[in-house]
C-alpha cells in the first residue's frame, strides 16, 4: 500500500518521460507503464530511496524494484534483516510485504536508458518531499546511487556538500534527526561489474538493522 500521493498515472510534469510512457504503453499495452507508488506503511522507521523505475522491472509490474535483478538483491536483502515478510517472486501479487521499511524512488517514472535529467529529477522532488513527511517515525534513510542521495538530501532542505555520497557511509542529518546511509545501487550493472558486491549490501543492510535496534530499537516497531 502507497503511504504518500504519487502523481497522477498521467502526469505530464516531464514531457520526455511521459513521451516515454506513451511509446512504451504503444509497445507493451499489457505493462503498468505509468508513475510507480510508493510502498510501504506510514509507521515505517526506515525509508529506501532509489533512483527511477526500470524499464522491465517497475515500470512493467507498477510496485519498485519488482521484476528486474535489482529487485531480487533488495528484496531478498530486506528478508533476511527482517524488512520484508512473505515470499518474494518478481510479481506485485506475490503477496510480500515491507516490515518498518518503505521504498520510494527519487522519479516515479522509467527514464530512457535508465537515466533522468537533472530537471527531472527536481521536478519529481515534489513527490520525494511529501513521502518523507509521511513518515513521522522515521529514523533512517539508504540512498541507492549518488542521485538518491542528493535528491534526498534536497528534499529535505539540506545541501550535497556537506553530506558526500561514498559507499557505507552514514551522516547525522541535522536538524532533521534522521541518519542517511549510502550504498551503491543495486543494479544488475554494479554487481556485474564488482562496483557492489551482494557482501557489501548486506554490510549496509547489518549497519541499518544495529542503528534501529539500538536505543529505541526494537521495541519500537510496528510488526
Amino acid at each position: 500500500m502507497a503511504f504518500d500521493v504519487g502523481p497522477a498515472t498521467d502526469c505530464a510534469d516531464c514531457p520526455r518521460l511521459a513521451a516515454f510512457r506513451a511509446s512504451n504503453r504503444a509497445e507493451y499495452p499489457d505493462w503498468s507503464n505509468a508513475p510507480v507508488a510508493s510502498m510501504g506503511e506510514s509507521y515505517a522507521r526506515l525509508m529506501i530511496v532509489g533512483l527511477a523505475p526500470g524499464l522491465r522491472g517497475a515500470n512493467r509490474t507498477g510496485r519498485p524494484f519488482t521484476g528486474d535483478y535489482a529487485g531480487d538483491l533488495l528484496y531478498r536483502t530486506l528478508l533476511e534483516f527482517g524488512f520484508a515478510s512473505g515470499i518474494y517472486d518478481r510479481r506485485p501479487d506475490d503477496g510480500l510485504k515491507l516490515v518498518d521499511c518503505a521504498i520510494v524512488n527519487a522519479v516515479r517514472c522509467v527514464p530512457p536508458q535508465n537515466k533522468p535529467t537533472p530537471s527531472e529529477i527536481a521536478t519529481c522532488r515534489r513527490y520525494l518531499t511529501p513521502a518523507i513527511s509521511a513518515l513521522p517515525r522515521l529514523r533512517v534513510m539508504l540512498a541507492l546511487g549518488r542521485i538518491a542521495h542528493e535528491s534526498a538530501l534536497r528534499a529535505i532542505n539540506l545541501g550535497p556538500a556537506k553530506y558526500p555520497f561514498a559507499h557505507g557511509a552514514r551522516h547525522a542529518l541535522a536538524p532533521a534527526g534522521i541518519r542517511l546511509f549510502d550504498s551503491y545501487h543495486c543494479s544488475r550493472y554494479n554487481t556485474n561489474t564488482g562496483v557492489l558486491t551482494e557482501a557489501m549490501f548486506r554490510e549496509v543492510f547489518a549497519s541499518i538493522r544495529a542503528e534501529l535496534d539500538g536505543p529505541g530499537g526494537p521495541g519500537n516497531a510496528e510488526r
